[in-house]
């Protein structure tokens, strides 16, 4: 199929771990009722402006899977077909996950910390082998051959999120579907990087809201600027 190439991205709604300022990563909390609400309201977004997706693709948290639901509950595209994947998964944020981003600032240095949340290929401290453990202790990644990480800086994140992109979710488009990418704000960052050409430097300042869907309209070469729904 001929360029315009539509695609969704959708961060997911807030989650109770953005309502503490927590650092979150690969920890798998669910939504608060503000990030079902956004939820819910991207769908009505996606229907209104008649961005139906023809195909889901999500990370292995639920806090992305619920969201989407939602909006394609509201959308009513709940039937489409998904595909899910820890490479869309949000940045691990190593030893950082678990704590207080103020309290971080105050033991490490807020200086230190900014560093670490917003360098593009600085990583923060890694965790130990027992607490990667404890995050996969129903075997999601295991089962898929996957090693929890150690600690991710976004560089990390493009290196996972782009051969997915091309292997596997460009094939989608050039078959005409409108396709629905619902994930987290770095990981989405990391795709926008590519979409958008935007540099290593000004990358970690792109902020994403929750719950608000951007689409896409790409060229043939998978370019492209994004808007948000509103």
């Amino acid at each position: 199929m001929p360029a315009p190439y539509k695609l969704i991205i959708l961060r997911h709604g807030r989650s109770e771990w953005n309502e503490k300022n927590l650092f979150t990563g690969w920890v798998d909390v669910p939504l608060n009722e503000q990030g079902i609400k956004e939820a819910t309201q991207a769908g009505t977004l996606l229907r209104k402006h008649n961005y139906l997706p023809d195909i889901l693709y999500t990370s292995l948290l639920r806090r992305a899977i619920v969201t989407a639901n939602l909006a394609l509950d509201e959308a009513d595209r709940l039937w489409i077909p998904v595909k899910r994947s820890w490479k869309l998964n949000e940045r691990h944020y190593g030893g950082l996950q678990g704590l207080d981003k103020a309290e971080a600032a105050k033991r490490e240095g807020a200086e230190q910390v900014h560093i670490w949340r917003r360098s593009y290929d600085t990583r923060p401290p890694p965790t130990s082998e027992e607490y990667r453990k404890s995050e996969d202790e129903g075997g999601r990644y295991a089962s898929q051959g996957i090693e929890v990480p150690a600690t991710e800086c976004l560089k990390d994140v493009l290196v996972r999120v782009l051969p997915y992109w091309e292997d596997d979710i460009v094939g989608e488009l050039k078959k005409g579907r409108t396709v629905l990418i619902a994930a987290h704000g770095n990981s989405l960052r990391a795709l926008m990087k590519e979409l958008e050409g935007i540099s290593d430097e000004d990358i970690p300042g792109v902020e994403i809201p929750t719950g608000v869907p951007i689409v896409y309209e790409l060229d043939e070469g998978f370019k492209g600027k994004g808007r948000q729904l509103e």
